[in-house]
C-alpha cells in the first residue's frame, strides 16, 4: 500500500504500530500542535482518525510488515513465543539452589533464570551499634516471573487455545447434521413443532 499521502496520518499509524501506543497517544505524536487541549476531545479525534479506511488498510499494512521483520531480523514468531512462556513456564527455584538451600553463583543459574528474572536484591545484614556494628551476611532477595500470569499468556497463544470454548455440533455417531427442508404452511409448522415437545 505505502505510505499515506497525509503525513499526520502516516506518523499517527506508525506510531501505533511501531511504537505500540495506544491510539490517542499515537494521535497526540502526529498532531503536536494541535490545539485542542482537552484530553476527551483528543480520544474522540483519534477515534475518528482511526476509523477512516484509509487508516485501518495502512495499518493492516504496517502490523504485516512488523511481524515479517520480527521473524526474518529476530526469527520472533507464533512458535517462538510459544517456547518462551514455555521455558518460563518449567523454571524450577531448584536449579539456582545449592544443596545447601543457598544460591548457586549467578554463572551457574541455567540461562532461562539469568534472562527472566525480574529483579535481584542483596542487602548486607548487620548485628550491633555504634562502632560494634558487624556485617554479619547478605540477604539476597530473588523475584522470578509471574508464573499465573505466565501460564495465562500460554492458554491464550494462538496454538494452544485453552481458553477458547470449542462447541461442535455433530449428528449421530459423529457425522453430519442432516437437514430437510419442506414447504408446510404456517399451520403445518405450529403442529410440528408442538409434536417435538410432545415427544419430550
Amino acid at each position: 500500500m505505502g505510505a499515506l499521502r497525509n503525513d499526520n496520518w502516516e506518523k499517527a499509524c506508525q506510531a501505533y504500530v511501531i511504537e505500540n501506543l495506544d491510539q490517542t497517544a499515537s494521535y497526540r505524536i502526529a498532531f503536536p500542535n494541535n490545539k485542542c487541549k482537552k484530553k476527551a476531545t483528543q480520544r474522540v479525534r483519534a477515534c475518528e482518525l482511526f476509523r477512516r479506511p484509509e487508516v485501518k488498510a495502512r495499518i493492516a499494512d504496517l502490523m504485516e510488515i512488523k511481524s515479517e521483520v520480527a521473524k526474518r531480523d529476530f526469527e520472533v514468531d507464533a512458535r517462538y513465543v510459544l517456547r518462551r512462556l514455555v521455558e518460563i513456564d518449567r523454571m524450577d527455584v531448584i536449579d539456582i539452589l545449592e544443596d545447601t538451600g543457598d544460591l548457586k553463583p549467578i554463572k551457574d543459574w541455567p540461562e532461562v533464570w539469568r534472562q527472566f528474572i525480574q529483579q535481584f536484591e542483596v542487602e548486607e545484614v548487620f548485628a550491633g551499634r555504634g562502632d560494634e556494628r558487624l556485617n554479619v551476611g547478605l540477604l539476597k532477595k530473588i523475584k522470578w516471573p509471574d508464573k499465573i500470569r505466565n501460564l495465562e499468556l500460554l492458554g491464550k497463544h494462538v496454538d494452544v487455545s485453552a481458553f477458547k470454548d470449542n462447541i461442535g455440533l455433530t449428528g449421530p455417531g459423529g457425522g453430519p447434521i442432516q437437514t430437510i427442508t419442506t414447504k408446510m404452511t404456517a399451520k403445518q409448522a405450529a403442529e410440528a413443532y408442538a409434536s417435538t415437545l410432545n415427544d419430550e
